[in-house]
């Protein structure tokens, strides 16, 4: 059995205030070369906000609610929190990981899909923020994607019957499910694993078992907050594409369910609740959201018990081991490689 002494909560970051927005921009776009009027553009998404994104305050209820999951569970260990690029940032967080003594944590990811940026991206995070605190910084094993967990599938089941019921009576038993993530270029999906293991794969079986809960056999899977220039492809169809399609086909309302978030972040709402819903009001089509997952108590219960399954895992398995810690440990390169470092900005995450 593993002995952990710490839980390590590590997400995006995201600014909180009008002078914190360009310089988190620079941050996620750092070497990309990414024009200065793009960033403007994107900049603009956060001062509707007054340059607050809501998911620092998001991970702080998150603790708090781990911290009470833990308390009741009998999990024994301090909580920190870390991002990759705005404060608290994660090489800071290890750092007083390591002046408290901490040897060895488990890290949980707000990303729950296996593909380089929502999963080997935070593994090199990780790394690098340890190389920057030394020698004394401590061993960090990160949960591997957990999408497939029951009550994740379960909280956005929920969430989903949530909105259909806030839709009109006369349209809720005909409403579409339209589930949504973030879409990435097609060459990092294509990375992510064999096409049965990739993430457009896992985001689908998402979709489905969902779907499934809800007694619905049919759905859709759309993409959101593309960046990056044109000619690069990226998985498509967009959300508002595929709301204009329904409305010229008829369809008499729609419900999008963000199976890609674990929480009302900025691509939540401002992709969603402002771009998506201008063109469902534009098209006359009535639209519900369904909530993400945020401190949901199945969402954080499921944590809880990731952490109980992880400690009782046995040591990280060798290169090529099947034993059962090999279910919890990521694998060397099981995401695939980085992208095209010139595929643009996006707010990811934040």
């Amino acid at each position: 059995m593993l002995r952990y002494d710490a839980f390590l909560l590590v997400s995006f970051g995201g600014p909180e205030g009008r002078d914190d927005v360009m310089p988190f921009l620079r941050n996620v776009t750092a070497g990309r070369q990414v024009p200065a009027d793009r960033l403007a553009e994107v900049a603009e998404h956060y001062y509707l906000y007054d340059g607050i994104s809501p998911i620092n305050e998001q991970c702080r209820q998150l603790l708090g609610a781990i911290e009470k999951e833990f308390a009741a569970g009998g999990i024994d260990l301090p909580v920190y929190w870390g991002n990759r690029n705005w404060q608290p940032y994660l090489a800071d967080t290890i750092q007083s990981m390591a002046d408290a003594g901490v040897r060895r944590a488990v890290a949980f990811v707000t990303s729950a899909y296996s593909s380089f940026s929502s999963c080997r991206h935070y593994l090199d995070d990780i790394e690098r923020a340890r190389a920057q605190v030394g020698h004394q910084a401590p061993a960090v094993d990160k949960i591997p994607p957990y999408y497939r967990r029951p009550f994740f599938i379960s909280s956005f089941t929920s969430a989903a019957a949530s909105a259909l019921r806030t839709l009109p009576a006369a349209v809720r038993d005909d409403a579409d499910l339209v589930f949504t993530a973030h879409s990435v270029p097609e060459s990092m999906a294509a990375a992510s694993g064999p096409a049965g293991w990739a993430y457009p794969a896992q985001l689908a079986e998402v979709a489905g078992l969902v779907a499934a809960g809800l007694g619905r056999t049919a759905w859709r899977l759309a993409y959101q907050s593309r960046s990056g220039p044109p000619a690069v492809p990226w998985l498509g169809p967009d959300v508002s594409d595929t709301l204009t399609e329904l409305a010229q086909s008829g369809s008499q309302a729609a419900v999008l369910v963000p199976i890609g978030f674990v929480s009302d972040h900025m691509e939540v709402v401002f992709d969603l609740d402002v771009q998506a819903r201008q063109t469902a009001d534009r098209l006359g089509l009535p639209m519900a959201r369904a909530a993400t997952p945020g401190t949901d108590p199945r969402f954080v219960g499921m944590i809880g018990n990731l952490v109980r399954e992880l400690q009782a895992a046995g040591p990280r398995p060798a290169a090529g081991d099947q034993g059962s810690g090999a279910l919890y440990f990521c694998r060397e390169n099981c995401c695939g490689a980085g992208p095209d470092r010139s595929v643009g900005v996006t707010a990811a995450g934040s």
